[in-house]
Formats: structure tokens, C-alpha cells, sequence
């Protein structure tokens, strides 16, 4: 069988604060949050944020949501996904990210990597 058509166009980040993070993201990418679902007695909202030559990341409330833990410890959540975003002045990015409201990970294995946490506790990887 041959493969059928098919092409990725957006990523799905569980949050418990869809709006923050969207606006989070729209800012630290260059993006603009091109959806959002208040929150209601029936969960946290959703949101959507269109990047520039990027796939949209889907912002989807859960009420469940627990704060992934990076890297992984016993009992912890572990973080499922992680976007990796590539940048031409890993310092400029890093500070940048920073400024968005990102925090800094405690470790950071590679010299040319920064891993970061988003306002969620998702970590995500700047790379040269």
C-alpha cells in the first residue's frame, strides 16, 4: 500500500492555563493566538497560536493538569512532549525566552542546547 497524503499542522500542549500560555508562546515565537476558549465551569479553556514558519500549537485546558517535572524524578510527572526551536544566537534566545517568561532548567546537558520551562513547567529545547 502506498502512503496516503498526509501532513502535520499542529502540536496539542496540555496546560491548566491555556490563555497564559498562548500568550506566552505568541510573544516568545512571534506568533499570534488566532483562537481561545474561556474557562467555564466545565474546564480550563483552549487557545491557539499560529507561528511563523512553524506548525499552530494548540493550548488544551485540562482539569487534571499536573505540572511536568524536568528531567524526570520518581513519583514526579513526566514531561510527554517537548518542542525544540532552533535560533541563530543561543545567548539572544536564551535571554529572549527569558523575557517572555520562561525559566532557565536546573540542568542543561549540552553546551549548545538550553533547555527552558514554559509558564506550565513544559521543557522545551533552544539548539544552534
Amino acid at each position: 500500500m502506498d502512503r496516503p497524503a498526509l501532513r502535520l499542522t499542529s502540536v496539542t500542549i496540555g496546560t491548566d492555563e491555556p490563555a497564559r500560555l498562548a500568550a506566552f508562546y505568541a510573544r516568545l515565537l512571534g506568533g499570534e493566538v488566532t483562537a481561545a476558549d474561556p474557562p467555564s465551569p466545565d474546564g480550563p479553556g483552549w487557545a491557539q497560536v499560529r507561528v511563523p514558519d512553524g506548525p499552530t500549537l494548540n493550548l488544551e485546558g485540562e482539569v487534571r493538569f499536573r505540572r511536568p517535572v524536568w528531567p524526570a524524578v520518581p513519583g514526579g510527572q513526566n514531561a510527554t512532549q517537548h518542542l525544540d526551536i532552533q535560533v541563530q544566537d543561543l545567548a539572544a534566545a536564551t535571554a529572549w525566552a527569558l523575557e517572555a517568561g520562561a525559566t532557565l532548567a536546573a540542568v542543561q546537558p549540552q553546551s549548545d542546547v538550553r533547555v527552558l520551562l514554559d509558564p506550565s513547567g513544559h521543557p522545551f529545547c533552544l539548539f544552534l
